[in-house]
């Protein structure tokens, strides 16, 4: 299975979904409310960001993933 992005207009989209050879599956779509949305840079993540964690310096070497970190 492969995956594709397409962008453009609902009509754009939908044709391109129907050019698409063998047989498709799922599609994600992502709708822009009229009332919320603030044009075409609009975060469709923004909802997210109170969940996000943000660290200044992560060691995310292969050793510090399997060492036990202070406290474990």
């Amino acid at each position: 299975m492969t995956a594709r992005v397409l962008t453009g207009s609902k009509q754009e989209i939908a044709e391109k979904v129907t050019r698409i050879e063998g047989e498709v599956r799922e599609v994600i779509v992502f709708v822009e409310d009229p009332r919320t949305a603030s044009g075409p840079a609009a975060d469709i993540f923004a909802e997210m960001d109170a969940l996000t964690v943000r660290q200044a310096v992560v060691d995310d070497s292969r050793e510090a993933i399997y060492r036990r970190a202070e406290g474990e």
